[in-house]
């Protein structure tokens, strides 16, 4: 009764509203900035004309005031790789691809082009005609030796094992991961990976590892190398430059 109330007085609305729009992380002088530009657009907007088709209360309130930005915000490790690995996909044509732990975004759009399988240790609950939902754990699939012939699995092999999704721990997570991988991937299949690079091999505890390109090719072996690229901030490069530290690698392995 009393949250009602207080939902229902401007100031105590628009407090709370900002409160929950701003993050903790920033700067005293970020948020008063923030929290002041806010309030000078609220009070501009309000002396418009008033469109009476839609109703304007404060109750209504949902400041986003992280988006006046300079730029498109992006994220441009998940930009190229997604697009990248769907790229990929859609060249290759396969009569149903299968994937292993990625993002959903990717995995739902390439469902619209592509019958899809996803498998993930956490259910997902969403539903698109074209797109099947496997629960399983990428130490474990359950598919038969040679049986997929279009796989992926996108920034996943390097979390494996660290706690960080509450899965065990386990030291050697991402090499068994890389193994049952190449175990059902088909003769003559497309396995289509991401995971961060460096100059050696690392591990970020509990975010993820990092490893280096002569690693990545010797746990995923006996496939071969079809193709390669990488991430370096915001450039997406053909080169691995063990000078450059941290990056992101993306590999296209077949097996023959």
């Amino acid at each position: 009764m009393l949250k009602k109330i207080l939902k229902k007085i401007s100031f105590v609305k628009i407090s709370y509203s900002l409160a929950s729009a701003i993050k903790n992380k920033d700067s005293l002088f970020k948020r008063v900035r923030l929290t002041s530009g806010f309030l000078k657009d609220y009070s501009n907007f309000k002396k418009q004309k008033e469109n009476k088709n839609f109703k304007f209360k404060t109750e209504d309130l949902y400041p986003r005031i992280y988006d006046k930005t300079e730029s498109t915000p992006i994220d441009p490790v998940y930009f190229y790789q997604d697009t990248w690995c769907a790229r990929k996909i859609f060249e290759n044509k396969p009569a149903r691809h299968y994937d292993v732990g990625s993002k959903a975004d990717l995995i739902g759009t390439i469902s619209q082009f592509i019958p899809t399988t996803m498998v993930d240790i956490r259910p997902l609950e969403v539903t698109l005609p074209e797109l099947s939902f496997v629960k399983g754990s990428i130490l474990d699939l359950h598919f038969k030796d040679g049986e997929i012939a279009s796989l992926s699995s996108i920034c996943v092999i390097e979390h494996i094992g660290l706690g960080r999704y509450g899965d065990p721990f386990d030291p050697f997570g991402s090499e068994k991961a890389a193994k049952e991988l190449v175990r059902v991937l088909a003769s003559g299949g497309s396995l289509y990976i991401s995971v961060p690079i460096d100059n050696e091999n690392k591990v970020y505890f509990n975010a993820h590892r990092a490893f280096t390109r002569e690693y990545i090719l010797k746990i995923f072996s006996p496939l071969k190398l079809v193709e390669e690229k990488y991430i370096y901030g915001y450039k997406l490069s053909d080169i691995y430059d063990p000078a450059r530290g941290f990056g992101t690698g993306l590999y296209h392995l077949k097996k023959i």
